[in-house]
């Protein structure tokens, strides 16, 4: 998979095609350019939130068994320096995570202070957090490996992000679509950043007409509609080389969905290399320009 991931990413910085922004025009109804620009500053205001993606500072992933962490260098997870020397164990036992605090150190969580317990990951309800000063940690889940992510309320992304650029807002973008539904839902391999695959199930695609040719896009179901992880031909230029996620409605009684790109927006891989962010499936790969929605922010992630 990670072979797939690099000739992607090849294959995305290497296309010939190319824009110019002065060639681009805002087009659209006020109203409706409105309702992009605030739907944007609501983007860029929950990356800015205590779960936001700018805040993060490390991840970390457990070996089976004991894993001491802090900021000293004798531990086995190493926290920045603004952490205290040694926190204490996080011990893996095949798929439960159970912390133990040292008992000079002060970790709280709910406000509660901690001495021992069973942690909730990610995937579950009511994941555990954890606090010490600026810091909070919680155990993340991915495939069969279990990790420790971890955010500063004062990293330095904060106050270094001065938003994210997108391209001029057109309604030309926003574009009817239609859902077929498969038979019954199909398998679907999703590759990540960090080299795993995760498996998902599509009930169904998304079809739609542009400058008179047909494109599809495989729609995984999300709580209010579909979900979309997609590429296209400014990948690796002038968006991000790993593509963009998008999210549409439900479809209506005729199964008619507007696909709005002018909401295309950046995974968090482009903000910190802590992410574990998916890529597109392979059918997800459009040969078209889409010049709409956020462009590329800084260096994104290497891995």
């Amino acid at each position: 998979m990670k072979k797939f991931f690099m000739t992607f990413i090849a294959l995305a910085i290497t296309l010939s095609f190319s824009h110019c922004d002065e060639n681009l025009k805002q087009k659209g109804t006020p109203e409706y350019i409105s309702e992009i620009q605030q739907w944007h500053q609501k983007r860029e205001d929950r990356l800015r939130k205590e779960n936001g993606w700018l805040n993060l500072v490390g991840l970390y992933w457990l070996k089976e068994g004991e894993n001491t962490f802090g900021s000293a260098n004798d531990n086995d997870i190493k926290f920045p320096p603004n952490a205290p020397d040694h926190i204490g164990t996080l011990i893996l036992n095949d798929s439960i995570v159970t912390v133990n605090i040292d008992q000079d150190v002060k970790v709280l969580q709910d406000s509660n202070e901690v001495n021992s317990m069973i942690l909730k990951n990610d995937l579950e309800e009511n994941t555990t957090v954890l606090q010490n000063g600026t810091l909070r940690w919680f155990i993340i889940k991915r495939g069969d490996r279990y990790g420790v992510r971890l955010r500063d309320l004062k990293a330095p992304l904060l106050n270094e992000f001065k938003g994210i650029d997108i391209f001029p807002i057109n309604e030309d973008w926003k574009i009817d679509a239609h859902f077929v539904r498969y038979d019954s839902p199909k398998k679907v391999e999703i590759p990540t950043i960090i080299g795993t695959t995760e498996e998902d199930f599509a009930p169904g695609y998304l079809s739609f007409d542009f400058n008179g040719k047909e494109y599809k896009l495989v729609a995984l179901q999300s709580s209010n509609g579909f979900f979309i992880i997609f590429a296209d031909q400014t990948s690796g230029k002038e968006t991000y080389g790993a593509g963009r996620f998008l999210y549409t409605d439900e479809p209506d009684s005729n199964n008619n969905v507007i696909i709005d790109f002018n909401k295309a927006y950046n995974p968090p891989c482009v903000f910190t290399k802590y992410a574990t962010c998916p890529l597109p499936p392979k059918q997800n790969y459009l040969h078209l320009e889409v010049v709409a929605g956020e462009k590329m922010y800084g260096a994104g992630h290497s891995n």
